[in-house]
């Protein structure tokens, strides 16, 4: 008997060694040697203080600034601990109801805005946590955004350019701007002064 259960014994022990502690130490490891920034949260820190991730959607109801995808995420938007969809089918009322609304305030809030409301400003994504936009999405809003801060069309889509990043590995998804990044930066232009000292 004591045959049989040494072995496995040894084995259990092993495999706990290796997958409940070397396997995660190595992860861990690699991962603030080679993934620093990402492994810590993509932490943004504006002035010394944290004002978010790049990794994170978050709400920005203001006219001033450009407005991210909706949250999926119940009770608090843009939960990280509770990150997924909404799980409503394209013919569920609630949706379709849910929807409707988010046109109507975007249309009311936007109404120089050129072309139909992006689909993806009135929906929100699988993570219900997606903290980009198509750069097509961020110039829709231009016009509420360029009003609210007294700056020029043309500057307001300058600083989208600047901050629109390609396709991944050039080939998969399409050019996209960080809502955070791209809000931060609309924070340190002013009125008249087409480029910020700073950046």
């Amino acid at each position: 008997m004591y045959s049989l259960i040494r072995p496995a014994l040894i084995l259990f022990v092993l495999l706990s060694a290796i997958t409940g502690v070397i396997y995660p130490l190595a992860t861990f490891a690699i991962a603030q040697v080679a993934f620093r920034a990402q492994a810590n949260g993509s932490i943004v820190v504006r002035g010394g203080k944290p004002v978010g991730s790049a990794l994170i959607g978050q709400s920005f109801d203001a006219p001033r600034y450009f407005q991210g995808r909706p949250s999926a995420t119940a009770p608090v938007p843009y939960d990280a601990m509770a990150s997924g969809g909404s799980n409503l089918g394209p013919s569920n009322p609630a949706l379709i109801d849910t929807v409707k609304h988010r046109l109507a305030a975007l249309h009311a809030a936007n109404p120089d805005a050129p072309g139909a409301v992006p689909s993806e400003l009135a929906m929100a994504s699988a993570s219900g946590l997606d903290p980009d936009l198509s750069s097509w999405a961020a110039l829709w809003q231009v016009p509420r955004v360029a009003r609210a801060r007294g700056l020029p069309l043309a500057q307001v889509r300058e600083l989208i350019a600047r901050h629109t990043q390609p396709p991944s590995l050039g080939l998969f998804g399409e050019p996209r701007v960080n809502v955070l990044a791209l809000n931060l930066a609309l924070d340190d232009v002013r009125p008249g002064v087409e480029d910020n000292p700073r950046r």
